[in-house]
């Protein structure tokens, strides 16, 4: 009989118990004349340039405005400034002083400001029309040393970006940058030579993590785009700051391809890209590959954990896989009945109590900590299967699926059989009804440039790849697909797309 389905390869080093996450970040042992952090404009080029020393001296003179404001360890500190250079030395100065920092996208409509700040009660605001401090101050403040803080006190406070429903407050403790480190082996690789171009906006995880928090306690040199993130930037900017890593969502990667220069020259100081938010399609990780000669390293995560599932560098990805637990990283694929299923045998995949990289909790949100766990286990809501080796196979997330024909269906098997077909660009899918007791399958489709989507052909092509009971009953074609500031897709919004019917 096959064994069940529970992986722990390695452990971390226990997080010391006084601890203080800017701090580590920002205690790596490199020269202190080293260019830390490059805020750049693909129009004007350099806004900011920082060494490791300029760059602590900016966090603890923020820490230090923050604390003459009033603020206390505990406090929350919400980030409204948007995709500015002050962003991140606001974000670990609020970390370096014992707050809570709280980074919110730009892009919020007012009612979702207003609603998140009420939830969050913050001691300050930084930016936006609620804002009751400049974020210039922070550059004048008298340099405060780091909070005495400990391993378990909250440093981090993020949304999820509510694509599959009302977005929720995570809180995170110190400990979860620590556990940051089973991602350098067991994903990115960044080391204290690299030089990491990341694509996503400044108040992302992704960014905050990978491009910020992860370079920089390693010593490396961070850069982020302050201006457009228009797809045809992307290889000038690897090319002209000498870019080793290249971090953005898929969608990103897809949009550089569609642009369709030669990106061998652009791209040529890369040693691999990185990827997560989404799943990775093969059209996009084999078009890179062949395009670029460099290879795309997927993660799976979620803002609760991080990502904890991921490909290393210097293993090769496998078709339909996501990767393989990070060592340290304790995980399972649980049945309905909580129990670990068989390998081969779907389920839902979870992380131990254990993990420090786990939440805190959700923010005063009681109903949805208890449903997030199954005993010792945190559940993720990803649907995955896992092989004898660890291996994971991503199915979906667990509140996607569609129901067709009593058949249970994971929307991005459907989506990935149609993306697979000529003339489109990408597509999401959704279950809709169509009058009381019956639902369908349905799928909305973006077009490659010039070209006019034939149903018959188009559903003749993706028969090849899907089955009967698995395909669309509706197809739309749709200008551009709903998604996140982040870049995920919003398979709710979907159905009230303005869209056309094939």
């Amino acid at each position: 009989m096959a064994a069940p389905s529970v992986f722990l390869s390695g452990t971390l080093p226990p997080c010391p118990v006084r601890f203080n996450a800017a701090a580590w970040c920002l205690g790596a042992d490199v020269p202190g004349d080293r260019e830390a952090f490059v805020a750049v404009d693909p129009a004007k080029g350099p806004i900011l340039s920082l060494s490791f020393d300029a760059l602590r001296d900016r966090v603890e003179r923020a820490a230090g405005a923050l604390i003459a404001a009033g603020v206390s360890p505990g406090d929350r500190v919400a980030l409204l400034i948007g995709d500015v250079p002050e962003f991140p030395i606001a974000y670990f100065g609020a970390i370096a002083a014992g707050a809570v920092a709280t980074p919110l996208s730009s892009q919020l409509t007012t009612v979702e400001r207003r609603t998140i700040l009420d939830r969050v009660t913050p001691k300050v605001v930084l930016g936006g029309s609620e804002a009751t401090l400049d974020a210039t101050a922070l550059a004048a403040g008298p340099p405060a040393p780091f909070a005495a803080t400990r391993r378990d006190d909250p440093a981090l406070l993020v949304f999820t970006s509510g694509s599959s429903g009302k977005p929720k407050g995570v809180l995170h403790a110190h400990r979860a940058f620590w556990a940051r480190q089973s991602m350098r082996a067991g994903w990115h690789g960044i080391g204290a030579g690299d030089r990491v171009l990341h694509a996503g906006a400044f108040n992302w995880t992704f960014t905050l993590g990978v491009g910020l928090a992860d370079t920089w306690s390693v010593g490396a040199t961070a850069i982020l785009n302050a201006g457009t993130r228009a797809p045809e930037v992307w290889p000038g900017l690897v090319d002209a700051y000498d870019a080793t890593v290249f971090a953005a969502a898929p969608a990103v990667f897809r949009r550089i391809l569609k642009y369709g220069q030669e990106l061998r020259q652009g791209f040529g100081s890369l040693r691999h890209g990185i990827t997560a938010g989404e799943a990775l399609s093969p059209a996009i990780a084999d078009g890179w590959a062949c395009a670029t000669g460099k290879p795309l390293l997927e993660a799976l995560g979620m803002s609760e954990v991080s990502t904890f599932v991921s490909t290393p560098p210097g293993r090769a990805a496998e078709e339909a896989i996501a990767g393989w637990p990070q060592p340290g990283r304790h995980v399972a694929v649980l049945g309905n009945d909580g129990q670990p299923v068989h390998h081969g045998k779907d389920g839902v995949l979870a992380v131990h109590r254990s993990d420090p990289g786990l939440m805190l909790g959700y923010w005063r949100d009681p109903d949805a900590n208890k449903v997030a766990f199954a005993g010792d286990w945190f559940l993720t809501g990803d649907l995955v299967r896992m092989g004898k080796d660890g291996a994971i196979t991503y199915l979906g997330r667990r509140d996607d699926r569609m129901n067709a024909q009593g058949y249970r269906v994971d929307p991005a098997e459907v989506e990935a059989a149609f993306n697979a077909c000529d003339g489109v660009a990408e597509c999401g899918a959704a279950e809709i009804s169509i009058k009381d007791g019956l639902s369908v399958i349905a799928l909305w489709i973006v077009a490659e440039d010039g070209v006019r989507i034939d149903r018959s052909v188009l559903l003749a092509a993706a028969e090849t790849r899907l089955a009967a009971y698995k395909m669309p009953r509706e197809l739309f074609q749709i200008d551009a697909l709903p998604r996140t500031a982040n870049g995920k897709l919003m398979r709710r919004a979907l159905r009230d797309a303005r869209a056309v019917p094939l």
